[in-house]
């Protein structure tokens, strides 16, 4: 079984050494290899013409978490996708959502507003208990994300296609119960995958269900977000302010603005990376449980996207 890899070559050096020692055939793009042998190809985006001299070819599994670069379209039918699900991808998630929720919670968006226009402008404390967070999306990241806010204090909630039990939460599944879901939250996070469903989930619609002056915090996709939406409930004070770490397209342009936006908080698509030893052994482990004919950690049902 031979694994073809075709992404950053820094990690692919860490990874080369990794599957030698489990004893699975790795390649790269650049190696000598035959193509027929490759079974498994790692890869962010690969092309279509990649993939048709890939005869062999089992298991497409995504270097990040998501896989909606992928064009399930023009994949054989035959070939199954997984996404990435690994320890450094999770804990990335959990330390920037937690930051961004309590960032929002304790009002710093107002108070660097008012150290730039040389203001003292204390603001009243609200305790934690009397904040609701709410989370789009129960999948692992989003599950993690709950269970690093819960000892905080904050009255939690969740939102997905279908339905979870979470601990602590207060759980909703599908559009029927969303609205009850919205008018609760505080603080949204989106942690969505991005499917036909989903694109522009965050909009008008959806955000004035929220209570006055709920904040956003946008780690899904950037295909999540109407931008002028957004731009124009905080320019009338609805939605008080927003952490963005994704955008559509990426990079952002020059001049867009977001940019200059003072109640927005904006970072490069950093919320979260793959850790390359850690994110080699979650992917040796899935290609075991294939072996072994078991379900593999982050199948994607590829008629849902996710």
């Amino acid at each position: 079984m031979t694994l073809l890899y075709t992404s950053d070559p820094a990690r692919g050096r860490i990874w080369r050494g990794i599957f030698a020692d489990e004893a699975i055939g790795f390649a790269e793009a650049g190696d000598a290899h035959d193509p027929a042998s490759i079974r498994y190809l790692a890869a962010w985006n690969p092309s279509v013409e990649l993939i048709a001299t890939l005869p062999a070819l089992e298991v497409l599994f995504s270097i990040g978490a998501g896989i909606d670069q992928f064009d399930m379209g023009r994949l054989p039918d035959h070939v199954r996708v997984v996404r990435m699900i690994e320890p450094g991808i999770t804990q990335g998630m959990v330390e920037y959502a937690t930051m961004a929720a309590l960032m929002l919670h304790r009002n710093m968006i107002d108070h660097g507003i008012a150290q730039r226009e040389g203001r003292w402008a204390p603001i009243k404390l609200v305790p934690a208990s009397e904040r609701r967070i709410g989370v789009m999306g129960l999948g692992n990241l989003g599950q993690a994300v709950l269970g690093a806010l819960r000892p905080f204090g904050f009255a939690l909630s969740g939102w997905s296609r279908s339905r979870h039990a979470v601990e602590g939460v207060d759980c909703f599944a599908g559009a029927a119960e969303m609205p009850a879901f919205l008018t609760g939250c505080d603080i949204l996070i989106c942690l969505l995958p991005l499917t036909d469903d989903t694109r522009g989930i965050l909009c008008r619609e959806t955000l004035t269900q929220l209570p006055q002056s709920a904040a956003l915090i946008n780690v899904g996709r950037g295909g999540h977000l109407v931008e002028q939406d957004l731009l124009s409930l905080l320019d009338d004070g609805r939605i008080s302010g927003a952490v963005l770490d994704v955008f559509d397209p990426e990079p952002l342009p020059a001049g867009h603005a977001f940019w200059a936006h003072p109640r927005i908080v904006m970072t490069p698509h950093v919320a979260s990376m793959t850790r390359a030893d850690s994110a080699a052994r979650a992917l040796i482990a899935n290609i075991r449980r294939h072996e072994a004919g078991a379900a593999m950690d982050g199948e994607v049902a590829r008629s849902r996207g996710y």
